[in-house]
């Protein structure tokens, strides 16, 4: 039985926005492995990672300084829309503690929420194209309070 057009894209609606999900958790659960899963290997970062041999290692390092800086890490999509295009936008929260050196931020033992927003294009299966900003303003005011 073969898909109606308006079926086949649901499905790929639903796997832009799954895979676009992924990304959160392999922040979530420290899967540096997973990133070569999630992302594809010609990815493009139009908000590259200072000093990265490229927009994939870029993305290992995040989720590297993530899993090493901090537990209980949780990210919680607070709105998602998919586009045209396979073009997803999140704007998410991400809650934990602040308890091991990331991003230059010595452990503080604090509990902190910032949010982000990120603009994701998925292709194949993959993200192929990211244009991300996190409010690191909010982080390093919450790690650094007295």
């Amino acid at each position: 039985m073969s898909q109606t057009s308006h079926e086949m894209v649901r499905t790929a609606e639903t796997t832009a926005l799954r895979v676009a999900s992924r990304n959160y958790q392999l922040y979530d659960t420290g899967d540096i492995a997973g990133v070569d899963e999630v992302f594809a290997a010609d990815l493009v970062d139009h908000n590259p990672v200072p000093g990265a041999a490229g927009a994939v290692e870029g993305m290992r390092f995040l989720v590297e300084q993530v899993r090493d800086g901090f537990t209980g890490t949780e990210h919680r999509i607070l709105f998602q829309q998919e586009l045209t295009g396979g073009w997803v936008v999140n704007h998410w929260r991400m809650t934990a503690t602040h308890t091991g050196d990331a991003f230059e931020l010595t452990a503080s033992g604090k509990p902190v929420a910032f949010n982000g927003t990120d603009l994701v294009r998925v292709v194949d299966g993959k993200i192929t194209e990211i244009y991300h900003v996190e409010e690191l303003l909010q982080l390093t005011l919450q790690v650094a309070a007295h």
